[in-house]
C-alpha cells in the first residue's frame, strides 16, 4: 500500500491541497512505513498564469468542479497515480472528488504530522473530516 500526504517541509501535513508544493509518498508493508519518498507536485503557483473559468460565470456544482479546475486536479494527481489514499488537512470539494475519480483516495485530517496520520490511518482510528472541505 502507497499513502501520501501533501507537505511543505516533509514533515507535516499541509493545510491545503492546492498549495502543497511535494507529496510525501510512504510504502507500507505489513502496516510499518518500509519506505519514504518526496515526490514534486504541481500546485497553486504553477497555475497563476492558466485561465481559472469565465469571469462572472458561478461553476456548478461549486468551487473546483468547473472543467479548467478538473484539469488541474487531475495533473497535481498524475505524480501519485500509484497511491491508495492521500492525507492533506484541508482541500476543495472539487479536488477531493477528482482524487476519487482517479483512484485515489483523499482524506481530510486533523493530525499535522505524517508519520502519526499515517499510523492512524492503518489503525481505522483516524477521522476523516469532510466537514472541512471548501
Amino acid at each position: 500500500m502507497k499513502i501520501a500526504a501533501v507537505s511543505e517541509d516533509g514533515v507535516t501535513i499541509s493545510q491545503h491541497f492546492g498549495r502543497a508544493p511535494f507529496y510525501v509518498v510512504l510504502t507500507v508493508k505489513d502496516d510499518k512505513i518500509i519506505l519514504r519518498e518526496k515526490r514534486d507536485k504541481i500546485c497553486h503557483a504553477q497555475f497563476a498564469g492558466e485561465p481559472h473559468g469565465r469571469p462572472g460565470a458561478q461553476a456548478i456544482p461549486g468551487h473546483g468542479f468547473e472543467p479548467e479546475s478538473q484539469n488541474r486536479h487531475a495533473r497535481m494527481a498524475e505524480t501519485i497515480a500509484d497511491c491508495d489514499v492521500l492525507l492533506a488537512r484541508g482541500m476543495g470539494s472539487g479536488a477531493y472528488e477528482s482524487l476519487w475519480h482517479v483512484g485515489v483516495r483523499p482524506f481530510i485530517t486533523d493530525v499535522a504530522d505524517i508519520s502519526e496520520a499515517v499510523k492512524g490511518y492503518l489503525a481505522g482510528v483516524l477521522t476523516d473530516h469532510v466537514e472541512q472541505l471548501h
